[in-house]
């Protein structure tokens, strides 16, 4: 059986009998790679410690939203449109500029226990490629190559977070042995080039060790082509502005990174991945293939389902809203995401075009169904398939609301229903979500080659490869699927960027885009080179805010507890999957048009103690400061530009060569 490349956690650990989390395997990995010889003489020690570098870097990973190594938490994703709610990075009321309110990210001194930072993640994975080939040479040699294949990726993907959130950073290859003196390992930070060098030496490694597909009971392991493709994700990312002063005047960067784009689609279509399905709907089921091949994943989180398994998807029961058996009020889509995703047509959502914000569900980007769910619109479960969702408020004489299905936390007219699980049990499934996160789609890496054909000015190429993604989920082939002609390449790069927005929403990957283009604002540090957002002809994302709504009946009513809508709604739905969906949408539309109204939360979304804010987002949060900690263990470290060091000092390293 064909298998993606995907992240192995311990459910699946626990399912195929693994023993990597034993106390005795914990026990031995507290000498850091001081093992005694007959650690790594049975292939079953060997494998576990492989297994144990999984949990440790992606144990925490169990939002598709969430992001950065180890950590994972969906704070990036909350500076973006997609999700409101005020953050530090973007709150107007606060300045960050000293270390102390720097990314701890890069961990504390290393202990005499095992912390799961960045640099002991690096040091696991050293001690095991030193020692594998000396300590195990009796081992089969194809599995240890593919054991060492699996930590060099491991390395290569931890280095690659720590340059996204510092630039450069202390390249370590081999195990170190902990001193306060020694200046053989009081390292400095690297060149944003050199550490894009190691990453992409690892990657290639990786490449050459790894099976194109792994046999069915190791599914989840990484492969030859997820290496080729995170270098195609690496290798953009050092193209892109942040990084790249020259991305404007130099084709080098973009031309290595396109043929690291099509090697990896070359092998992967080879090893039979590509984009999954034909229609919106299998766009939508492609998300719950589980412990299953999907040729549109390239790597992916396993997840366990029940209250046994240590590792489950919390997506699930964060998304529902409390009538269809969530915890809370959903996950509350912002005006500017609802307003985001094409018309039918594939054009953008104007007036001219026929959009109405109001009644914004109608004739919408196949995706935008698959994506948000809305008042009226079919939402259901195992136990209620047929659910419909209701949010809304109805005000009485007094003032006094009340809240259609005991939705009390509404704050938009739409809600987040990406990912998720029409089958899932509210009982059950909400709480113990089994659910796998794509990490990397094969849709993505689409979507990175046309944006190496777009900075390169190969329009039509960059069209060929939109095509693609909008093809696949039912978008007519006129006017170049709706995106029109592109005269420039920095209008390609914004079709590229606009794409990346409404395949990619919800999938932790904007803020990233959103920091490689510098797209919150004009304004840099000295000394770095930007003015992207006014290139590529965008608002500034700065002076922004994220918008909620409520949806009101538009009458006053007598009652607080008596929802006057229950009789006229009852025949209301708007699915997806039936043949009539556009007439019931228009049905739906005259609904909306007689009984809501759109009035303003009582709070804002974007609000700093009550009142509202737009979205200050500084530059010198960019590239995070070393913190407080890390300075002080390590004082040889200089500074990011835009940040103090410990004695209110500026930073001098620049991350843009």
């Amino acid at each position: 059986m064909k298998t993606p490349f995907k992240y192995i956690t311990l459910s699946l650990l626990l399912a195929v009998g693994a023993a990597s989390c034993s106390d005795d395997f914990l026990k031995d990995k507290k000498g850091y790679g001081f093992y005694d010889d007959t650690f790594y003489q049975t292939q079953e020690r060997v494998q576990a410690y492989v297994d144990n570098q999984y949990y440790d870097f992606y144990s925490a990973y169990k939002s598709p939203t969430s992001t950065v190594i180890g950590s994972y938490t969906d704070t990036n994703t909350r500076l973006t449109e997609e999700i409101g709610g005020t953050q530090d990075f973007i709150n107007p009321n606060k300045t960050l500029i000293n270390s102390a309110d720097a990314s701890g990210y890069y961990g504390a001194k290393l202990a005499t226990s095992i912390n799961n930072h960045p640099y002991n993640r690096i040091r696991e994975c050293n001690a095991f490629l030193e020692d594998v080939d000396v300590k195990g040479a009796n081992l089969d040699k194809t599995f240890r190559d593919q054991a060492k294949g699996q930590m060099y990726y491991l390395r290569a993907v931890q280095y690659f977070d720590l340059l996204r959130v510092y630039g450069g950073v202390p390249i370590v290859t081999t195990v170190q042995n902990a001193s306060a003196n020694d200046p053989s390992i009081q390292l400095p930070r690297a060149k944003p080039s050199e550490v894009v060098a190691q990453i992409v030496k690892d990657l290639d490694m990786a490449a050459s060790l790894l099976p194109g597909n792994w046999a069915s009971g190791a599914y989840g392991r990484f492969t030859k082509g997820a290496a080729m493709a995170q270098k195609s994700r690496v290798l953009l990312t050092f193209a892109s502005p942040l990084f790249n002063k020259n991305w404007d005047g130099s084709n080098e960067r973009w031309e290595a990174a396109l043929k690291a784009g099509l090697e990896a689609e070359a092998q992967l279509s080879a090893d039979g991945y590509g984009l999954y399905g034909s229609t919106a709907k299998q766009w939508e089921q492609m998300f719950l293939i589980d412990n299953a091949f999907c040729s549109e994943a390239i790597t992916v989180q396993l997840l366990g389902f029940g209250p046994t398994q240590s590792n489950n998807n919390s997506w699930e029961k964060g998304i529902r809203l409390l009538s269809l058996g969530g915890t809370g009020g959903g996950v509350a889509a912002p005006k500017e995401m609802i307003d985001l995703f094409p018309m039918a047509d594939g054009r953008r959502p104007t007036t001219a075009n026929g959009y109405n914000d109001f009644t914004f569900f109608l004739n919408r980007d196949p995706r935008f169904y698959r994506t948000f769910a809305f008042s009226g619109s079919k939402w259901g479960s195992k136990e209620t398939p047929n659910s419909v969702l209701w949010a809304y408020r109805w005000v009485d004489g007094a003032n006094k609301a009340g809240f259609s299905d005991g939705n009390t936390a509404i704050s938009s007219p739409a809600f987040v229903r990406k990912m998720t699980n029409i089958n899932a049990s509210k009982e059950t499934n909400f709480q113990y979500s089994g659910t796998d996160i794509f990490e990397y789609r094969y849709a993505e890496l689409l979507l990175n080659i046309a944006e190496c054909y777009a900075a390169l000015g190969q329009t039509n190429n960059t069209l060929t490869y939109l095509g693609r993604i909008r093809n696949r989920v039912g978008i007519p082939a006129a006017n170049n699927y709706g995106i029109g002609t592109l005269t420039t390449k920095y209008q390609a790069i914004e079709a590229v960027l606009y794409e990346r927005r409404v395949e990619l929403a919800y999938e932790g990957k904007r803020f990233w885009d959103v920091q490689r283009w510098m797209l919150y604002d004009n304004e840099v540090l000295p000394g770095v080179v930007g003015g992207t957002v006014s290139k590529l002809g965008l608002t500034p994302i700065n002076g922004t805010k994220r918008t909620g709504n409520f949806l009101q009946y538009r009458v006053a009513t007598t009652s607080a507890t008596t929802d006057p809508l229950t009789a006229a709604r009852a025949s209301i739905v708007a699915d997806p999957d039936a043949a009539n969906f556009n007439a019931q949408l228009t049905t739906l539309a005259t609904f909306y048009n007689t009984n809501f109204i759109r009035t303003n939360l009582v709070t804002p979304m974007d609000n700093f103690n009550g009142a509202a804010v737009n979205i200050k987002f500084n530059p010198n949060y960019y590239i995070n400061g070393l913190n407080t900690t890390a300075l002080t263990s390590n004082p040889w470290l200089l500074q990011t530009i835009g940040w103090n060091d410990n004695f209110g000092g500026l930073g001098t390293f620049n991350y843009q060569e």
